[in-house]
This record gives C-alpha cells, structure tokens and sequence, in this order.
C-alpha cells in the first residue's frame, strides 16, 4: 500500500446500466427504467426516481410504486460493450485511461492537467469529448486516491491537494460501499467516515478483520491501491496467435478462456494473482488495441476470461455511442491477442505442488468438471465450503466449481466436545450441565443463564453443537413426535428443564421408536433484539434402538428431526 494517494481523474457516467440498456437494447432512458440483479433494483433512471424508486427495492415494491415501470435484467457484458466507446473517445484526449467498471474509468490527473492547462481545463474538455463523441452525459471529479475521486466525480468535483481527508470526513459511512460495516458502524455509533478514520488503526483490524482495515485507509483519504503499481516481469505474459483472422464473437470467447487459464496458471506458478489485466489484440491489417481492465480484488481464471470476453465483443461488436458516429470497429479480424498482467499481488494460497509442478491431476479434474459445467450449467457442479454458524445447515454453504470459495458465515475453530455430549445408554444430561456446556459471550441471555456464577470464554458462535458433525444434514427438517416412559410428550421449559426422559420418537408418520441415549439441550436465542428476525430453540442428540443417531430440535413446542449421524 502506497503511504500518498497519486491525484486522480475519474470520469463517472450516472445510471450507465440504464444508459447501457439504452444504446444496447434501445430501451429509453427517458422513461421510468430499473435494472433488476437478484429481484432488487440496481439502477434507476431519472424518472424512476422521481416516481420514489431508490436502489435496494425489491421488484414488486418499485411496480406499485410505479406500473409503467420498464424492467431490464442485469448485464455485465452489455454494461461493458455499451461502455467501449465512452473509454476509446477518453484515450484520444488522455493516455493511460483504466476502466475501473462499466461506467467509470480513471486515469493519473498529473499529465491531463499539465498538458491540458491545469485540472479543471482537463476536467471540461474530457466531459465535452465524451458528449460529443458519444452523445453521453458524464461527470469527473479529481481528489487524492480512486475512492475519493469516486465521490467527487458524483458532484462533478475537484478537491484541493492535500484536502481529501476533510473532503471525505462529512461523508456517511454508507460511502464505503460496505453495507454490512455500514450497519455495524451505525449501530456502534459511528456515522460518518471521520468518525471512521479517527478509530486507532490496531483496533479497527482487530474487530473488524482485514477488509475493515481497507476501509479504514479509505475513510482516512488514504487509497489501498493506487494507480501505479509495478510492472511484472515480462515472462508473466501470454500471447495467442491465430492462422485464422477471429472476426466472430463466440469464436473469440472461445479464445479468451483458453488464454485466461494459460495467465491464470502461469501467475499460480509464481504465487501471484492478477489485479489489474491489460488486453492487446493486433488485427490481421496490423491494427493495434489495447484496454486496461481494474478489479478490486484477485481475478480468478474465470474474472479473466470475463473480462476478455467482453472487451473482445466490444470491439468486435463495433457497439455504437448514443446518437454519435459508430466507432470504427476493426477492419479485419484479430490474429494475435495478448494478455498482460499489469498488476499483481502475492498469494499464498496460489504456490506450486511439492515437487514444483501445478498438478496434473488436479488440471484433469478441473477440466472435466468445467466440461460439465458447460454442458449442464454452472450449478451443475459444486462444492462444499464450511464455514461458521450454529446449526450444521449453516455451516455448509455449496458453491459452484470455479467460483471464489468463501464461507457465507466466518468458521471459528470447532468447539472441543462437552462431557454432556456423550451418548450414554439410558441416561441424559441434566438440563444445567448440557446449558453450561455451551460457552457464550455473557451479553447473550443463553450465555447469561449457563454462565451464571462462572468464568465463561467468548467464542464466535455461541450454542453451537458440538462435534462430531452429522453426516446428512436433511434439507427441510421433519416433523417429530418426543415422548416419555407414561407416553406423555416432553416439553421443554423456557430455563431448559426437560419435563421428563425421552423414551420415544415418532418421526412424520412413522411407528414409534425406543431412545436408548439422549443428550441436550444445546439452546440457541438468535437475534433477539430484532423481534422480526428472533429464533429461540433447542437441541438434543439422541441415540435409537436400531443404532440410528439423530440431531432433534424443538421450538415452539414442535419437535423436528434436523440432521442424521453416520
């Protein structure tokens, strides 16, 4: 990370998916438009949002907001084609434009503005090119780091040197683009993004782990990642060179795949990772185009060829500037293309096999279940993340083949295994051991009542069962029926008293079955200060006549069957 932010020019075009819509599909833009992403609005036209819309509507709220409503589902690849000509007409007043997602694109402010007559000069002529060349409306604003000058090209503005800070200190912390830390933040007391950056450093890190450090640099003015990073070695680029001009656009998708896991596993090789991807394609008439792609983040071997592919239908596509002159699409088609990674970073989950190599097993499974993939959809193929979480459903979140591993909840280490969980043969636990069992901060009311009178730990996930972990975890929990030696059903009381035994189960329809074993209960009080969202429950581990082992639940009085033992 940089200590001084570069000054930086970003051009930002409002509602560009709707914009894009526009040029692409010739939706207008003039009337009340959202662009949906998982069922919620993502962008809005003018209009929409003089109808009420905002970002974050669910669908059915915005229509009975407004039933003239136009409906456009989200698209990446259009955003970025649409978005072409608006960073080629940038590239013929300044130099080093990167495009940091479809609808903005930043470049150093130091040479538009010596060359141009100082900054505000550069400003005016890059915005008038834009609209001229591609009849777009644009903004730009100038400040110290990409974040900063995010926010001041949305009031088409430009912050003194030196002036960030104070620029950024007024902002809600919303502007982090961090909804989760946002609504933590709030709660916490901290509303604006100086409140933010006057925390200490250390203890942001601690309690908010490396992603909330990042945006306490970004609060403070202080830019993660500037501009200029270091050139990579030249071996790190790859080159495709083709005996057949590529003029069709599924041709050249093929084309970008193969040569993004060719980078991807080159970089892999060094322990590095992508994070910002240069594209260069000569065409067969010595045509030379070239676009630098940004991603905050690492780029998988699926982001890269992403983002290739859409950069080659761009040019390829030849897509048109709203009411301008079509831009000039190449004049044969491309016979070299070029990937050059003009920014990484160390990895180290991305290091080489023991004896050197990458893995040829692992390249075999990757490419089958990638074929798979194709043939039958991405959700075709997944995999298990673990994860954190009380309940074992929680714990797993399955994700698809190639996609960014990353757990839905964070997974502390796993509890070490209570005395009470045992098993034991005609005998249970007693409600106050089992409770005391389960370690929880002393703020939550479960944690209160098993911990009264003791030193208790903090782990993160309090009321978690624990191990071992059951082996089927059923997708919709069962119905059960939970009764004593008299035939009378168990209940369990609000301060974790069982009223008697468990003899037998009954499962949905099932005929009865003899408990030889049974511990619990594990209690679980979730989100209790929220009365919309609470959830309060508790489980038991029970043992059967047959050898079966089960995860049982009760709340509300319901019993349930949550999960089977192996």
């Amino acid at each position: 990370m940089s200590g001084v932010p570069q000054r930086t020019l970003l051009l930002w075009c409002p509602d560009w998916p709707v914009l894009a819509a526009e040029i692409v599909d010739g939706v207008p833009a003039t009337d009340p438009v959202v662009v949906l992403h998982a069922n919620r609005v993502v962008a809005c036209s003018e209009r929409a949002r003089a109808e009420g819309i905002r970002r974050g509507l669910r669908r059915r709220e915005a229509q009975g907001r407004c039933p003239q409503l136009t409906v456009v589902d989200h698209d990446p690849g259009r955003d970025a084609r649409a978005f072409e000509p608006v960073v080629a007409a940038v590239e013929e007043v300044v130099a080093g434009v990167e495009v940091i997602r479809p609808g903005a694109c930043a470049t150093a402010a130091r040479g538009p503005s010596r060359y141009l007559g100082g900054e505000e000069a550069a400003a005016e002529r890059i915005v008038e090119h834009v609209a001229q060349s591609c009849a777009v409306e644009s903004q730009v604003g100038i400040a110290d780091g990409v974040f900063a000058a995010g926010l001041a090209a949305r009031e088409g503005r430009i912050v003194a040197p030196g002036g960030t800070r104070e620029f950024l200190a007024a902002r809600p912390v919303e502007a982090l683009g961090r909804p989760a830390l946002a609504d933590l933040l709030r709660r916490l007391g901290v509303r604006t993004l100086g409140d933010f950056a006057a925390l200490p450093a250390g203890d942001v890190l601690a309690r908010f782990g490396f992603d909330g450090a990042l945006a306490h640099r970004l609060a403070g003015g202080r830019d993660d990642r500037p501009l200029a990073v270091r050139q990579p070695p030249a071996d790190l680029t790859v080159t495709a060179d083709y005996e057949e001009p590529v003029d069709r656009v599924d041709a050249a998708a093929f084309a970008a795949r193969t040569l993004a896991e060719l980078l991807h596993e080159r970089l892999a090789g060094y322990g590095l990772a992508c994070t910002r991807l240069g594209i260069e394609a000569v065409t067969a008439h010595g045509q030379e185009l070239h676009r630098v792609w940004r991603h905050d983040g690492l780029l998988t071997a699926a982001a890269i060829a992403d983002r290739v592919r859409w950069q080659l239908d761009g040019w390829l596509s030849g897509s048109n500037g709203r009411g301008g002159t079509r831009p000039a699409r190449p004049t044969a088609g491309i016979v070299r293309l070029r990937l050059v990674p003009d920014g990484v970073l160390a990895q180290a989950g991305l290091q080489p096999g023991l004896w050197g190599e990458t893995g040829e097993e692992r390249e075999r499974a990757h490419r089958a279940l990638s074929r798979v993939q194709g043939i039958l959809g991405p959700e075709a193929v997944v995999t298990a993340v673990l994860g954190g979480g009380r309940s074992p459903a929680d714990q797993v979140r399955l994700v698809p083949w190639g996609d960014e591993r990353v757990p839905a909840r964070p997974g502390p280490p796993p509890l070490p295994p209570a005395p009470a969980a045992s098993l034991v043969p005609g005998a249970g636990a007693a409600p106050g051991a089992a409770s005391a069992s389960v370690v929880v901060p002393p703020g939550d009311r479960a944690g209160r009542r098993a911990g009264r009178g003791r030193a208790v730990a903090e782990p993160p996930w309090p009321g978690r069962i624990p191990p071992p972990s059951p082996a089927v975890v059923l997708p919709t929990p069962l119905s059960a029926d939970v009764r004593d030696a008299a035939g009378e059903p168990v209940v369990v009381s609000a301060r974790l008293a069982v009223s008697a035994a468990p003899t037998w189960l009954t499962v949905g329809d099932g005929r009865p079955a003899e408990i030889t074993g049974w511990a619990g209960p594990w209690p679980v009080d979730e989100r209790w200060w929220a009365p919309a969202e609470a959830r309060r429950r508790a489980r038991f581990q029970v043992c059967l006549a047959d050898g079966a082992a089960l995860l049982l639940a009760v709340e509300g009085g319901q019993w349930l069957v949550e999960a089977i033992y192996d």
